[in-house]
């Protein structure tokens, strides 16, 4: 009997305690993030829910066209494309068969929602450059259009060129092309990537 009431007595003071501290959660001042004061985080915007249509497991067909001419030079190959860091940015990997060789890319495209524009940083396996693109007017909702930004030592440095980026056949193929300029101060078609959703 005794044992029974110390028990109960012990219950009645675990209850009162855990509502005091319910309480207190309740009551506490939320928890501040100090780098928000100098870098406010921005959640995914438009440009990211395009991005996220570019998921999935892809089949690659890659056409280089030469600058002067003549037939195009093909390859094949598989990407690999997912959003990463809680769907702000889309990390493209790409694996390139050609001639007998392999080689690998990886891209990773983002998008600000306060300016509207992409940017795109790009790193493979045949180079130790880095190629950056970035728009310049802000997302139509259809296509995403870069153009090179010039950076000391990378790709496409002292000449410009523009990518286009868009959907086909209800979002089953996804269409890169990137013109260059030529001598004839006209764009051409430089690279086109088709990509086959598998």
């Amino acid at each position: 009997m005794k044992t029974s009431r110390i028990a109960a007595a012990a219950a009645v003071l675990l209850t009162v305690a855990a509502a005091g501290l319910a309480q207190d959660a309740k009551t506490a001042a939320p928890r501040k993030d100090p780098q928000a004061q100098f870098e406010p985080p921005i959640g995914p915007g438009a440009g990211q829910a395009f991005l996220k249509t570019f998921e999935g497991e892809w089949s690659v067909e890659r056409n280089f066209y030469p600058p002067g001419g003549g037939a195009p030079r093909k390859a094949s190959g598989e990407a690999s494309q997912k959003m990463v860091q809680d769907g702000r940015f889309l990390e493209s990997n790409f694996t390139f068969h050609q001639d007998g060789k392999d080689s690998t890319g990886t891209g990773i495209s983002g998008f600000d929602p306060k300016s509207g524009l992409f940017t795109t940083f790009w790193y493979d396996s045949r180079s130790t450059d880095f190629s950056v693109r970035q728009s310049r007017d802000p997302f139509d909702g259809m296509q995403i259009v870069l153009y090179s930004v010039s950076l000391k030592g990378s790709h496409g440095e002292g000449h410009e060129s523009r990518t286009v980026s868009f959907l086909e056949d209800n979002g089953k193929r996804l269409i890169h092309r990137q013109y260059n300029m030529g001598p004839d101060g006209k764009e051409h078609v430089l690279m086109e990537l088709i990509l086959t959703k598998k």
